[in-house]
């Protein structure tokens, strides 16, 4: 059956013409280019816009991209859609790199165990919110999406070390920031 075939297996497919693969690549990967421009944008008008953009792109070009993941690909080339988008609207320059961009790790991303209480859960969610864009966006990336680091490095485009030590240093902060709230909880 055609759903159960392999992401490249269909994306090469649907670089030949087939429409039914190109379908399948859509719905499984509408949702989840949904919720990770969600992170980079609050406009949802925008985020649809840009979502349509690119496939209608995709299948009028057909691309002939040779791609390793798709999924990666796509979480790109969405990233790149919605930076120029917000570059038109704020008529602002245009960097790519740009590490202040909005990402931000809504509460209902976190996925906390149900045996943490409120109080666990609002520290973390605090923590989180003091790392920097560039953080939430790989711990997003690395463990809600749970995209290996080469997917991660193109997505982000940073090289593979570059993402891996963004990755720990990330950690090591939220590791950090978390020992000083716990402290701050127990003595205030």
């Amino acid at each position: 059956m055609i759903s159960n075939q392999s992401d490249i297996t269909l994306w090469e497919a649907y670089q030949k013409g087939d429409h039914d693969s190109f379908a399948l690549l859509f719905r499984r990967y509408y949702e989840p280019l949904v919720q990770y421009g969600s992170k980079l944008t609050s406009n949802n008008d925008i985020l649809e816009d840009c979502i349509q953009e690119l496939f209608t792109e995709l299948w009028q070009n057909k691309s002939q991209t040779q791609v390793q993941s798709v999924k990666a690909y796509l979480f790109k080339s969405l990233k790149y859609k919605l930076y120029r988008a917000h570059q038109r609207k704020t008529a602002g320059p245009f960097n790519e790199n740009h590490s202040d961009v909005l990402f931000e790790l809504s509460h209902e991303t976190l996925i906390v165990s149900r045996e943490l209480d409120a109080e666990k859960t609002a520290r973390v969610v605090q923590a989180l919110g003091q790392l920097s864009n560039r953080q939430k966006e790989i711990i997003y990336l690395k463990f809600y999406q749970e995209l290996n680091y080469e997917e991660v490095s193109e997505i982000m485009n940073i090289n593979y070390q570059a993402a891996r030590n963004l990755l720990y240093q990330s950690i090591k902060s939220l590791k950090k920031l978390l020992t000083a709230l716990t402290f701050l909880y127990i003595f205030f």
